[in-house]
């Protein structure tokens, strides 16, 4: 979608959005394709064994459009839910378009989510239909709450109790489907996001969602596609991020994605899948970018083949930002949005546009501020919300059910993030923190990034996360939760060596007061740090 401009300012006043009015993602990131293509690869599995089976366009259109004449077969049609529970794998891909070509709407789970999260979120969306496997039956059967909408339960793994073996259900069903002619703003993907206060919050998203993601794809990988191009995340495809971030947009443009289910994040295993299948694309989260720093001499050890590594999710900082370059020879590039309005800022090497410290700039197409609590706009370096214009292609429905925190998430035509940040006077974006992530020390307002990017030039210091911890005196004071690097053992003195140093790089208000060193640091599926948990901890 991206003409191949290599000028920020040129590229960004030549863009315009060519979504049609008539569009479904289905048809355009399988159907397209099979239909000239169908030998074509779409995705590559990654066996346990790692052995690779290739998966075609034209088998994803076959199965799909079985799918869809399955569901439709059992009841379920345009506007319903269906709910889709399973890992990384070609099963992933054919709920979704099968979903989109029924005119029906996707619900992406968390497979690492427990029963009490996936009891809300099954209820709230009212799924008629929920397509998964052996694990999610086990955690379905750990709910106690009725589900009494949820007709029809599909596992991938054979048939058990009331669901239904998905294979057979597929091998009964004809190949063919017409697929619903929907427009560009039907409802076509529900993806949750627990948002800063509350309950988790179904992001209602139309079918224009897919394409309105490509310019914030290609921009960091760098005028995705060209040739040779094959991708890759760790990410779980159930999030935007590794659904709409990598899997649809790879569809779309005919670039294989690899599939790999995986359980917990391994440095050395990442490095040897990318090396060894020859990955040229990545998003990585930057927690798993600071997992790979644990790796000595990458490029030394693997036969890597990398031409971008996107990141996203929450804060890159300037060390991890240093480190790719070193380490891997490139330059990451960093890209921000939310699941109610994804990658509406980026930055890009190929284009100049990388700062240190800094997200990037709006991506073709979105009109992203800074805005104070009024609407009106911040002056440069004045720190504020970032806010995303509407209307906007990329920007959600609605809320499923919830007309009032809609209403709340906007001031006047600004789409507020939740996000504190700033932008210079280049037009470069920085990210401050979570609304409730900003800690109130003194009378300052502090952003974990600064610290936590600080923390990680320690030789010692692996990974980290900070805090605000209630204080009678400062309101709050800054808590750090250290993972160590290997060879480093915990002690009063290391405190005191990792307080001063940051002291002397930062501010005296910044440095860390109290820190606690821990094994590991507790992480969403999607490789965030929830400093919700660590906030409870230190209060």
């Amino acid at each position: 979608m991206l003409p191949d401009i290599r000028d920020y300012e040129r590229l960004r006043a030549a863009f315009r959005w060519q979504i049609p009015e008539r569009y479904n993602i289905g048809v355009d990131c399988c159907d397209r394709w099979a239909a000239v293509e169908p030998d074509r690869t779409a995705l590559i599995e990654l066996n346990p064994d790692w052995s690779v089976t290739p998966v075609s366009y034209g088998e994803l259109r076959a199965q799909s459009n079985r799918l869809a004449n399955a569901l439709r077969r059992r009841g379920v049609g345009i506007g319903d839910r269906i709910a889709i529970l399973l890992p990384q794998g070609r099963h992933v891909p054919i709920v979704h378009l099968a979903a989109y070509k029924l005119g029906a709407i996707a619900v992406p789970l968390a497979a690492l989510f427990g029963a009490d999260a996936l009891s809300y979120r099954l209820n709230d969306c009212g799924a008629k239909a929920l397509v998964t496997n052996a694990a999610g039956l086990a955690k379905l059967a750990q709910i106690e709450e009725p589900l009494p909408e949820l007709d029809l339960i599909l596992s991938s793994d054979g048939a058990d109790g009331r669901a239904e073996g998905l294979e057979t259900a597929l091998e009964a069903e004809s190949p063919d489907f017409t697929p619903v002619d929907t427009s560009r703003d039907d409802p076509a993907l529900m993806i949750y996001t627990s948002g800063t206060t509350g309950n988790a919050k179904g992001a209602l998203h139309g079918h224009r969602v897919m394409p309105a993601h490509l310019p914030g794809v290609e921009m960091p990988h760098e005028f995705l596609p060209q040739p040779g191009d094959l991708i890759w995340t760790p990410a779980d495809w159930a999030w935007a991020g590794g659904l709409l971030n990598c899997l649809m947009p790879a569809l779309h443009h005919g670039v294989p994605i690899v599939a790999r289910p995986a359980a917990k994040f391994d440095p050395d295993e990442a490095f040897r899948l990318m090396a060894e299948l020859g990955v040229r694309n990545s998003f990585i989260p930057p927690t798993a970018l600071r997992m790979l720093r644990s790796v000595d001499n990458p490029r030394g050890r693997y036969d890597l083949k990398l031409r971008t590594v996107a990141s996203g999710g929450e804060s890159l900082g300037a060390e991890t930002l240093a480190w790719g370059r070193e380490k891997l020879g490139l330059t990451i590039n960093e890209f921000y949005g939310q699941t109610e309005c994804n990658l509406v800022l980026a930055s890009s090497a190929a284009l100049g546009v990388v700062k240190p410290g800094c997200i990037g700039k709006a991506v073709p197409g979105h009109d992203v501020a800074v805005i104070r609590a009024d609407g009106s706009l911040c002056e440069p370096e004045e720190e504020g919300r970032i806010a995303v214009r509407r209307p906007d292609p990329v920007m959600f429905l609605r809320y499923w059910n919830k007309p009032e925190a809609t209403e709340a998430k906007f001031i006047g035509d600004w789409m507020t993030t939740g996000d504190q940040g700033l932008c210079d006077a280049e037009g470069y974006f920085r990210f401050v923190g979570r609304d409730d992530d900003v800690i109130t020390s003194s009378g300052y307002r502090i952003g974990p990034g600064e610290i936590e990017d600080c923390l990680l030039r320690h030789p010692a210091v692996s990974l980290a996360a900070v805090v605000g911890k209630p204080d009678a005196l400062r309101t709050e004071i800054v808590k750090a939760f250290v993972v160590l690097a290997a060879g480093h053992q915990p002690s009063e003195t290391l405190i005191a060596e990792i307080q001063g140093f940051v002291r002397q790089r930062l501010a005296a208000h910044e440095y860390p007061r109290e820190i606690a060193f821990r094994t590991e640091l507790p992480m969403t599926t999607t490789g965030k740090i929830i400093r919700r948990l660590l906030r409870d901890e230190a209060g």
